[in-house]
């Protein structure tokens, strides 16, 4: 009884309790909802299905997709994801559940280091903040690799700013480095923003950073990168050898270079004139991301502008730093800049923590989240047309099953349908649906419904029919889709 009752009633346990019920309220707040809304083409699914790929073969190096190599992102978000299905099983929640956990650690993250920063009001506001603007509220659910590199991005912010505050620099350092490998490795180069910040902020600060021997930051700077590099070559080295070099060109080549350089998917514009119109793209956006803090945003920058520490100036540098990175880059979404959102949850707190427009809009928004979360994707779910087929042909899906797709071929057929068959998935066009299906072997294909009467006004009678209407919701168009299933 007497330990017990020493550790009630320590300093500490408050601060535990309160770090206890942040994290449980945001991981609860950012889990509602995720097992009700089918996986959205088309990064969840095939973030989901690479990971379920990985655990079939044992191969947590390489990772694939519809048995081909997915160079796309690094491994941590698959690792996750695997680590979630050993204890859940292959489901839309389980695919979802790391990402929500990043979230909430997130969450708290921001609280402590509000703490440090102002104290507990402010640290609390930040992260209060964080979890329910808008674009929190999409990806902290969402089943891909972005709230890992916010997490660890942040984790790095945090670390540096201690370190440049002297305040147990050796600790700080090494968690600076270590949060900046695992960045990397949630995707790709850049998790490494906040060496920038640490650049901008030391050099622009008009009150400067505490200066130390140059040698010694030298030397440290050196051995932090060599330890951040040396844990990303535990993976990236195998990788590399293994695909003999081709996950460096696509991952770095295509999907980092190329997508500076070129609109991806039809995401931004290459044109010099649409290219320029679109440069404040972010600047503006973030009224909707960052909403319903973004009200605030215009009063803040004013007070920003009149007056503003050297804290400011660091968590301003990294923002600014992310929001220009990603403007100059061609490929433009919505959700790119959200590793400056923690920096900017944290400047809003510091400023207007006090005023009491905070509460009544956290409350509106976590209700209003929560609403849509409970009530609107259990609505929008019979709008998937993945999920409707595979549930209406569920009884009759056998084990070895081929299957393929004309038109219609988004990767959630993949993730849905694997989840019963061992085959692979063909991408098919409409001369070549008869040769598949008069191919040996148990097999489906999932076509327009016009085509399928087009091409089997009379359907064999050992076959099996399933049809949907839905939206394809990567086109932004009505789909009305048909399935033939062949048992044998």
């Amino acid at each position: 009884m007497f330990p017990e009752r020493l550790f009630l009633n320590s300093p500490l346990h408050p601060a535990i309790r309160n770090c206890a019920l942040l994290f449980l309220g945001a991981l609860l707040f950012h889990l509602a909802g995720t097992w009700s809304l089918p996986l959205i083409d088309r990064d969840e699914p095939r973030f989901a299905e690479a990971s379920r790929e990985m655990r079939e073969r044992s191969d947590y190096v390489v990772p694939y997709f519809n048995a081909r190599y997915r160079f796309d992102k690094p491994p941590l978000t698959y690792w996750a994801q695997v680590w979630s299905y050993h204890f859940f099983g292959e489901t839309d929640f389980a695919a979802r559940l790391p990402t929500t956990i990043a979230a909430a650690l997130t969450a708290l993250v921001i609280f402590a280091w509000g703490c440090r920063i102002a104290g507990e009001r402010v640290g609390f506001a930040a992260a209060v903040m964080f979890t329910t603007c808008l674009q929190s509220f999409i990806h902290g659910k969402a089943a891909v690799a972005d709230m890992w590199l916010v997490l660890f991005v942040t984790i790095a912010h945090w670390a540096a700013w201690e370190s440049l505050e002297r305040r147990r620099t050796i600790v700080w350092w090494l968690v600076f480095y270590l949060a900046l490998a695992f960045a990397f490795l949630a995707k790709g180069p850049i998790g490494w923003t906040p060496l920038l910040t640490v650049a901008a902020a030391s050099f622009c600060s008009r009150s400067r950073w505490p200066r130390r021997a140059s040698a010694a930051t030298f030397w440290r700077g050196v051995g932090g990168i060599v330890l951040m590099v040396g844990i990303v070559a535990l993976w990236g080295i195998p990788a590399l050898i293994r695909t003999r070099g081709e996950f460096f060109n696509v991952g770095i080549g295509k999907h980092v270079v190329a997508r500076s350089f070129g609109a991806m998917e039809g995401h931004g514009a290459n044109s010099a004139g649409a290219y320029l119109a679109l440069l404040p793209f972010y600047f503006v956006t973030v009224l909707v991301s960052f909403f319903p803090w973004s009200i605030k945003l215009p009063r803040l920058v004013k007070r920003l502008w009149h007056e503003r520490d050297r804290t400011d100036n660091y968590l301003i540098a990294g923002t600014l730093i992310v929001f220009l990175i990603f403007t100059l880059i061609k490929t433009k979404l919505l959700h790119y800049t959200l590793p400056a959102f923690p920096l900017i949850a944290l400047l809003a707190a510091r400023h207007l923590a006090t005023e009491r427009f905070l509460k009544p809009a956290a409350i509106a928004a976590t209700v209003v989240y929560l609403i849509a979360a409970l009530i609107g994707f259990p609505m929008a779910a019979r709008f998937f047309p993945s999920p409707q087929l595979f549930r209406s042909s569920e009884r009759d899906l056998r084990p070895e099953m081929e299957f393929g797709a004309v038109d219609y071929i988004e990767p959630s057929l993949v993730w849905y349908f694997r989840s019963r068959t061992h085959g692979w998935f063909t991408k098919l066009d409409p001369a070549t649906v008869k040769i598949f299906m008069d191919a040996r072997g148990a097999r489906f294909v999932v076509l327009p419904t016009a085509l399928a009467q087009k091409l089997y006004p009379e359907v064999p009678t050992t076959w099996r029919s399933y049809s949907t209407r839905g939206i394809n919701f990567v086109k932004g168009k009505r789909v009305e889709l048909t399935m033939l299933l062949k048992p044998s």
